[in-house]
């Protein structure tokens, strides 16, 4: 079973940086690909980053991959997921999500989600 919990969100300036985590306090965290997903108010959900099961395969959307801002990592022994975001800008605001399934690799959204961290960036 996974139960995954986001955090590390909050309010901060255009230029800065946040690196979001998602623990699952469940046993299987290590058999999922795992990847981040976003969801603006009034936009569909958007897809922002997949790592595979052991963290040696990552995908990002062209949308995202270009500007090089993200970076998205896994420390299996913590059972932890990572975001990392530099040069963060007002676009970025958003309630990002983590999830968890075989597909997310190739940014389909997974079975399992955590409850969101809200990510405000201001101008």
């Amino acid at each position: 079973q996974v139960h995954l919990v986001e955090s590390g969100g909050g309010l901060v300036q255009a230029g800065d940086s946040l690196r979001l985590s998602c623990v699952d306090s469940g046993r299987a965290f290590s058999v999922y690909a795992m990847g981040w997903f976003r969801q603006a108010p009034g936009k569909e959900r958007e897809f922002i980053a997949a790592i595979n099961w052991n963290g040696e395969s990552t995908y990002y959307p062209d949308s995202i991959q270009g500007q090089g801002r993200f970076t998205i990592s896994r420390d299996n022994a913590k059972n932890t997921l990572y975001l990392q975001m530099n040069s963060l800008k007002p676009e970025d605001t958003a309630v990002y999500y983590c999830s968890a399934g075989f597909k997310v690799i190739a940014g389909i959204p997974g079975d399992y989600w955590g409850q969101g961290t809200q990510v405000t960036v201001s101008s």
